[in-house]
């Protein structure tokens, strides 16, 4: 199934300057994240060229290894192994002060299959003061489940964005984003069970598959910022706040600190809070078989916290080869906490009910070489 990684990336907001198409360029990028008994990592490609002062076209190929052995997995399953592979062709259209940008992803797993086709327009104006962005994106996606042929279901994604961002002063940029997805099919993991109370099993519980609605849709507003320092330092802020159809609120804020050396390196830290409460219908333990109309133990629609420390170094050097203009090298490292107020640990013993609750830390890096041409 489509995994879901929480990486944390900081809004880069625009710089004083006329639209512009963005820089041809090749990047090698190597990502590893390591928690909850999952291992997933694999290499990103990306190859942009221009063409002309008005075209900009965009090949990405990234891959996903996956080694599971997470808690889902212990309990209901044995350790898998899989491979994602994404590719994405990206177009950019530069006319004047506006940018038209078109998007069509492909995602192949052993029993996820993925389109998404994203449509943008970005318009400079007020003396490129302000930026004013659009987008709306289209996936249709095709679930699968290994070893039931029989087994085949879609889900279709639509989601819908509009962002300003702002320069205020010559030091502090603002950026606010709203973002809408709907989302309607098969939503939940087909291999995920949920608990119930069975008197008559030996462990006093027993399992049966998740029931998720069809239909959701959720709802999210972001206001970040930057503030540019003495010696080219910077500071960056956001605070995101996200609700959904099935009861699910969240809260994040990020801060940030950019920190240049000379003429060549630049450090980074980041600290990041989340937390969200859980969907309605989710529970750790159900009183009886069919408790409900809908069932979920999915411990990422429970009520959880994470906390996220950051550090990144890159560094960029001039003119190696007559073919590129410059060449960069970055390393970024997050280390994540997850703590679940309401999913229990059943690897643990306790009572039933009363099992230790779960948490994990998680370990992500990145690792990125780059050539601008």
């Amino acid at each position: 199934m489509r995994r879901f990684i929480f990486i944390v990336v900081l809004c880069a907001c625009k710089s004083a300057q006329a639209a512009v198409l963005p820089e041809e360029r090749a990047d090698y990028l190597y990502h590893s994240y390591d928690g909850g008994g999952a291992t997933i990592d694999g290499p990103s490609l990306l190859v942009r060229k221009n063409f002309g002062e008005s075209v900009s076209v965009g090949l990405n190929h990234y891959v996903d290894d996956v080694t599971s052995a997470s808690i889902d997995v212990l309990v209901n399953a044995s350790e898998y192994t899989e491979n994602r592979e994404e590719n994405t062709l990206s177009i950019d259209y530069l006319r004047q002060k506006t940018t038209m940008s078109l998007g069509y992803t492909t995602s192949v797993e052993s029993d996820y299959d993925a389109t998404t086709l994203s449509l943008g327009i970005s318009q400079d104006m007020f003396g490129d003061l302000t930026t004013v962005s659009v987008g709306f994106a289209l996936g249709d996606n095709i679930v699968s489940r290994n070893g039931d042929d029989l087994f085949e279901e879609d889900n279709k994604v639509r989601s819908y964005r509009v962002s300003v961002t702002q320069i205020l002063t010559t030091k502090l940029v603002m950026a606010l984003a709203l973002e809408t997805i709907t989302d309607e099919g098969f939503l939940n993991n087909p291999y995920r069970s949920v608990r119930y109370v069975d008197g008559a099993s030996a462990t006093g519980y027993s399992f049966q598959p998740e029931v998720y609605p069809e239909t959701r849709t959720s709802n999210a507003v972001a206001l970040r910022g930057n503030y540019y320092l003495e010696q080219r330092a910077a500071i960056h802020a956001g605070y995101r706040l996200f609700s959904d159809s099935w009861g699910i609120e969240s809260n994040t804020i990020e801060l940030g600190y950019t920190l240049p050396y000379g003429e060549s390196l630049v450090f980074e830290a980041s600290l990041r809070f989340y937390d969200q409460t859980e969907a309605e219908f989710y529970s750790d333990l159900f009183p009886f078989l069919n408790a409900q109309n809908f069932l979920a133990r999915d411990k990422e629609l429970s009520s959880f916290s994470s906390t996220t420390l950051g550090a990144g170094v890159s560094w960029e050097f001039g003119q190696a080869w007559q073919a590129i203009e410059r060449g960069g090298l970055s390393l970024n490292v997050d280390w994540i906490q997850f703590d679940y107020d309401n999913f229990r640990d059943l690897t643990e013993s306790g009572p039933l009910g009363g099992e230790p609750l779960y948490s994990f830390d998680a370990t992500v890096i990145r690792a990125l070489a780059s050539v601008w041409f």
